[in-house]
């Protein structure tokens, strides 16, 4: 019994369909993530991974009062529940008069999360402030609760300068 010519193709077709399907069955998968930034004069705001199944947490930094406030808005209750603060300007030691640029990042933190209970974020954010010549890093926890809760200050975790300041 010989195959024609085209039941052959239609044979080898199927084998390759069934053989990409099998490949891209077990061929390791990688997470797409993606972060917002945006700025004007006066803030900058951007987006910071909270954990898996959660939204992001949205962060906004007042570059006039040096004030950085963020919230988290929970998907059950389809309102902002987490809230964090932190005064920036104070922990530069700069007043009233810092420039700062703001990014968010990865960096789940093991350590211990010092007080306010719940969940280490997945992410974190890194505030630099120009005049110092110094970059900060900040991270919070977080608590899947329907209800809103209190805020709570970011965590500072550590600075490092960029260059030496003016």
């Amino acid at each position: 019994m010989s195959l024609r010519s085209n039941e052959r193709q239609l044979v080898w077709l199927l084998f390759g369909v069934i053989g990409g399907l099998c490949l891209a069955y077990f061929w390791p998968h990688e997470h797409v993530l993606a972060s917002a930034t945006d700025r004007d004069a006066k803030f900058a705001i951007c987006t910071v991974e909270v954990g898996q199944g959660s939204p992001d947490a949205v962060f906004v930094l007042d570059f006039t009062t040096g004030r950085l406030q963020g919230g988290l808005l929970n998907p059950q209750a389809q309102a902002f529940t987490n809230f964090w603060f932190a005064n920036v300007a104070q922990d530069f030691k700069v007043g009233k008069n810092g420039k700062y640029t703001m990014i968010p990042g990865t960096g789940l933190l093991n350590a211990p999360a010092g007080g306010g209970g719940g969940a280490i974020a997945a992410g974190v954010i890194y505030i630099a402030e120009v005049t110092t010549g110094m970059v900060g890093c900040y991270r919070f926890n977080y608590v899947n609760s329907p209800q809103p809760l209190p805020p709570s200050p970011l965590q500072p975790v550590d600075v490092f300068p960029f260059r030496e300041s003016k």
